[in-house]
């Protein structure tokens, strides 16, 4: 049975283009009390690790859970900001972005951009490799040399993708610039690591170097393993949608393709609504805010499966994309075909 029994049916292009319009507004009140809001929360959360320090380490490792909860919330309002879907003033967007980023360690415009050409070729066999987790074919696997079979293990083993690989990203990758980067994107990389050199500084000033990595460490490696989770469920699950540029749809791909991940209203809030992610793909441009609102509201988006979070964990065992029978399956499911 398709998670998404009753959309196909129901969604013409006219239809869902027309529902989308009605939420695809920032209100600039939301948008400035939810980012103050939460910078407040953050800045709380950050006292409270500090003072907990010197009752016990266990409470602030304790306190680093919520606080990254937070961040992450923080980093859904700099993800809208990429889309322009946060404010009105698209520099105001971008001034934000950059500086969610510092607190992020994520560079805005780079990230703004390989996120961009993610929505522009999600699902879409031919056109992988930017802004997405590399995801091979049962085909393609078979086919390809033993050290990229090694590679792509290790590449996909939980291990890797949620423990070293975060730390890698948020503290090393994101500190340099790449080849295929802009103007602007380099600019954003020199400014974001301006940005972390003058809050560190500032921090290790006012608490101390010790007390400042016991502290900023955990948090930004539980943020970044709450990140890495919510974008590996949004698409790889079953049952999903990949195609070759021939027959790929942008909107079978939103509705198919990305998963409506059903949370906990709690972490929900947390995860900035993301969970409601068919609906962010059919329109980035919704604020997050709009999101649960948008999927509620509309018949279009009823028949819609949600993923729950149980459901979720089984997605940890997919690993290749099969071609003949449309589904994601594992290395051992691999071995009886």
């Amino acid at each position: 049975m398709s998670l998404r029994e009753n959309a196909p049916d129901e969604a013409s292009a006219t239809s869902w283009v027309k529902i989308i319009k009605k939420y695809n507004h920032p209100d600039s009140v939301k948008s400035w009390w939810q980012f103050s809001s939460n910078l407040l929360l953050y800045a709380i959360a950050w006292f409270l690790m500090i003072e907990s320090l010197s009752v016990s380490y266990w409470i602030t490792l304790a306190l680093a859970i919520p606080s990254a909860g937070i961040l992450v919330r923080l980093f859904i309002i700099y993800h809208d900001c990429s889309h322009g879907s946060y404010l009105k003033s698209g520099r105001m967007s971008d001034i934000l972005g950059l500086f969610i980023g510092i607190l992020t360690f994520t560079p805005y415009y780079s990230w703004g951009r390989n996120h961009q050409i993610h929505h522009e070729t999600a699902g879409n066999l031919d056109k992988r490799g930017i802004g997405d987790v590399w995801t091979l074919t049962v085909e393609e696997y078979r086919n390809g040399s033993r050290w990229q079979r090694i590679m792509y293990r290790v590449y996909r083993n939980p291990v890797t993708m949620f423990g070293v690989g975060t730390l890698y990203v948020f503290l090393i990758g994101n500190r340099f610039t790449k080849k295929n980067m802009n103007k602007m994107g380099r600019i954003g990389v020199y400014l974001t690591n301006a940005g972390l050199l003058v809050f560190a500084a500032a921090m290790i000033m006012v608490i101390g170097v010790k007390p400042f990595i016991m502290i900023q460490l955990p948090v930004i490696y539980f943020a970044g393993i709450m990140g890495f989770w919510l974008f590996y469920v949004q698409h790889q699950f079953n049952p999903s949608y990949w195609s070759r540029e021939k027959t790929w749809d942008y909107k079978t791909m939103a509705l198919e393709g990305s998963s409506y991940y059903k949370l906990p209203r709690i972490l929900h809030w947390f995860t900035g609504n993301i969970g409601y992610h068919h609906i962010h793909h059919l329109s980035p441009l919704i604020p997050n805010y709009n999101l649960r609102k948008c999927h509620i509201e509309n018949t279009l988006f009823r028949g819609i499966k949600p993923l729950t979070f149980r459901a979720s964990l089984k997605t940890l065992t997919l690993r290749l994309w099969n071609e003949e029978t449309r589904e994601m399956i594992s290395f051992r499911r691999l071995r009886l075909i």
